[in-house]
């Protein structure tokens, strides 16, 4: 089976040569020198002043939001992975959908300034496929109400806005290094913040909220990276632009060919993309229902990516009908009914490709 995505190597041996290290230190964990270095390594790469590495990423997105002690209801999307609107769920707080844009299909900002109340205390919003999201207007937004905004980049990495690093925008970001994502550390993340006292504040929080030995000032958790994951982000790390450029090829080939097709394309506002996905728009449901059953029989997994909408899951029909009123999301539910993400990995051959593109052409010629 062709999958959506498969998760980049390095050459075993250049792993091996990290492995030995840590054999001979035994320093398995607890911000060791790989973590350490990694941190390091990727701030510069990322052009973000502060880069604290987590165990995964949705951790992440629970100490992005534990340490403003939120409490209330924050504005967010529903056109993303489950991980964003559990977190929500789990803090004790209340999700409240926006819409989306027809086009970037990230949060709308002129319906999140609808949905604000005395009771709104942020918005999570989600850099979609890795697109940045209208940053400027969310921090108007966040401004004139003074709100927190907070930042689901787990697509986004090397991701830039005008030149600068979309992981820069808003209060806090959070990545995602999971195994499927462009560049990983087989599980893990990372939260990017400019304040230095921030900063300080969440190392403390990853460490279960230890300053020493015999002080305990916080009531932390456990997200820390250990040393075998850091190790894979390093050798990752390695050849992370020549990936991206892999990428980049086959998301153009792909743009290229189904160009004469009855499809659209996200449209992208970033002046640096990692193409991490390849989003195709289909003219209906059926049709789009229809090309992922025929490509499923010919060996090829692509992914209705995000479908259902996170307002959609099961546990919120039990919830009260004012943190989900369908007729107000209207694009959100338009998009992911039409949506589907094609196979993209460096190393995806053109011969599969082209493959797809065949299916695909014609299943909708008919």
């Amino acid at each position: 089976m062709i999958n959506v995505t498969k998760s980049d190597l390095p050459e075993i041996e250049r792993y091996i040569e990290y492995l030995k290290k840590i054999w001979s230190s035994r320093w398995l964990t607890n911000n060791g020198e790989f973590v350490q270095l990694l941190e390091n390594k990727l701030a510069e790469c990322l052009k973000v002043k502060n880069l604290i590495l987590i165990s995964n990423g949705t951790l992440a997105l629970h100490l992005a939001l534990k340490t403003f002690n939120l409490k209330g209801e924050i504005i967010t999307t529903p056109f993303t992975f489950a991980a964003t609107t559990n977190v929500i769920l789990w803090e004790g707080l209340t999700p409240v959908f926006a819409d989306i844009d027809s086009e970037t299909y990230n949060i709308n900002p002129n319906d999140v300034e609808k949905k604000i109340t005395d009771k709104t205390i942020a918005i999570l919003a989600v850099h979609v496929y890795g697109n940045p999201c209208y940053v400027e207007e969310l921090q108007e937004i966040a401004n004139k109400y003074r709100i927190k905004l907070i930042y689901d980049a787990a697509h986004a990495f090397g991701v830039e806005y005008k030149d600068q690093s979309v992981l820069n925008y808003g209060d806090i970001s959070t990545l995602s290094f999971h195994a499927t994502k462009l560049f990983h550390t087989i599980e893990g993340g990372a939260i990017i913040v400019d304040d230095e006292e921030l900063s300080e504040k969440l190392k403390l929080l990853r460490n279960f909220g230890i300053k020493s030995e015999e002080e305990v000032i916080l009531p932390g958790t456990n997200a820390k990276m250990n040393e075998f994951q850091a190790s894979m982000g390093l050798c990752n790390l390695e050849n992370i632009d020549e990936k991206i450029q892999y990428r980049k090829n086959i998301y153009n080939y792909y743009k290229k060919e189904l160009a004469i097709t009855n499809v659209k394309f996200q449209k992208i506002i970033a002046s640096r993309y990692n193409y991490g996905y390849m989003p195709i728009l289909f003219q209906n449901k059926m049709k789009r229902d229809e090309i992922y059953s025929e490509l499923i029989k010919n060996g090829i997994k692509p992914r209705k990516y995000f479908y259902p909408l996170t307002s959609d899951f099961d546990y919120f029909k039990e919830k009260d009908t004012d943190i989900v009123k369908k007729n107000e999301l209207k694009i959100a539910t338009y998009i992911s009914d039409r949506i589907l993400c094609l196979p993209l990995y460096p190393d995806l051959e053109i011969e599969i490709i082209d493959k797809i593109i065949h299916i695909i052409k014609n299943v909708i010629k008919k």
